[in-house]
This record gives C-alpha cells, structure tokens and sequence, in this order.
C-alpha cells in the first residue's frame, strides 16, 4: 500500500491555497447580474402578479420612481424596501421621497400606477465600461488615467 491509502500526507500540497495550481479559466465564475433598461418604462399593471413584480423591479432600480395612487396622489422617490404579504393590503413598499426627508410607506392595494422616471444612476457603470474608458485614455497618450464620478443630480 502507497499514498494516500497508507496513510501518506502531502504536506507541500496541503499548505498551498486551494486553487494554486488551477487553471482559472476553468474555475468556476459566478455570472453577472443583467440589468434591464427600466428608465422612462411605464409597467402596465393589469393584476395583482404584474404590480408585484414591477415593485420588485423598482426595489431593484438604482433612480428614483413615480408612485400614483389610487385616490390620484403622487409620490416620486427612491424605493429603499418593501415588505410583501399574503394579500396587496398586507403589501407596502417604503421610499425616500424626492422633495423630503421622512420616510413614506405606500400599500400595494393603493398604487393605481408606477413609472420608472428617475435617472438610473448605476446605469453603464460596469466593470467592463470603466475598462473601456480607462483602455480610451490610455491610448489617447493620456498621463492622467483616474477615471473620477460622473456628478449626481
């Protein structure tokens, strides 16, 4: 009996991190997060099932959005959570208003309509998309090759 069934340890392999000597491009890669273009988009909500996944469209949404309710009011803002229960009544979603600091907490029963009106401030801001902007002044002779934040709002 040789190896590992007699008992033999290999501690030079034992010490290495685990994936030292693996090939990285057949190392497991976790795929990226597709984002839809949602800016400007006005779900319609015919049902109960297209409000619900329009709200977790908005949760998701890096902009602000256009709540109107059902009674005619409107209320424009960031949406920062949203709690879903058995029925549209025991459903809210909460956000930041634009014009205000408080907190707003609006039932699902209550919207009558959603749109997607703010600027999507994540939108573009890949990885890939520095990578371009970056390998663009790099190859205009450029000294200074810190890419800075675009300003918000």
């Amino acid at each position: 009996m040789t190896g590992k069934e007699s008992g033999h340890v290999d501690h030079a392999a034992a010490d290495a991190p685990p994936h030292a000597n693996a090939n990285p491009d057949a190392l497991e890669v976790a795929p990226g997060t597709a984002h839809e273009r949602l800016e400007g988009w006005i779900p319609e909500l015919a049902g109960e099932e297209e409000l619900r996944v329009a709200l977790e469209k908005a949760f998701d949404y890096r902009g602000d959005v256009t709540i109107t309710r059902k009674d005619g009011s409107k209320v424009e803002g960031y949406v920062f959570d949203r709690r879903t229960g058995a029925s549209l009544g025991e459903s809210f979603v909460r956000l930041y208003p634009k014009n205000s600091s408080e907190k707003v907490a609006v039932s699902y029963a209550e919207i009558g309509a959603l749109a997607f009106t703010g600027r999507d401030t994540a939108a573009g801001k890949s990885w890939e998309a520095w990578m371009k902007k970056y390998a663009e002044k790099k190859a205009r002779g450029e000294k200074d090759l810190s890419l800075h934040p675009e300003a918000l709002e």
